[in-house]
């Protein structure tokens, strides 16, 4: 996606009663290991971020939230229950879950967060820098 010209890119959920567009660069994936993101998706969650000027929702008849802690909320499909967004209201733009994005994406992964809260069923092993909590430059 990093051209020199507008991009444009789509995405939504597994059902289409969710669909997005992105205009503009988009943040590298960062792979996040809490608990709730585990929880939200059934795995870590892998997250990329733009700010509100450059995301549209292109259909939202299914698209719900749920305020997952005092600082967040998660969007996911009503209908079909898939997890799309992580947001939280107290911060600019929205991180959008980097699976929910038409392919290709263009994406690379950047980095971990949250490694101390990660599940016992898995190791890290792509040499990504790896942060215990939020990203080292925040």
């Amino acid at each position: 996606m990093n051209t020199g010209q507008e991009s444009v890119a789509t995405g939504g959920c597994l059902c289409g009663a969710v669909r997005y567009e992105v205009r503009g660069e988009v943040r590298p994936v960062i792979n996040c290991h809490c608990g709730q993101c585990r929880r939200f998706g059934g795995h870590f969650g892998a997250y990329t971020h733009v700010d509100d000027d450059q995301f549209t929702l292109a259909d939202e008849r299914g698209l719900k939230w749920y305020q997952s802690s005092r600082e967040a909320l998660r969007g996911f499909c009503a209908e079909c229950g898939s997890s799309l967004f992580w947001n939280a209201p107290e911060r600019s733009g929205i991180s959008i879950a980097a699976g929910s994005l038409d392919q290709p994406s263009g994406l690379d992964t950047a980095e971990h967060i949250f490694v101390a809260d990660k599940a016992d069923y898995y190791a890290i092993t792509d040499g990504l820098p790896q942060s215990p909590g939020w990203m080292k430059h925040d």
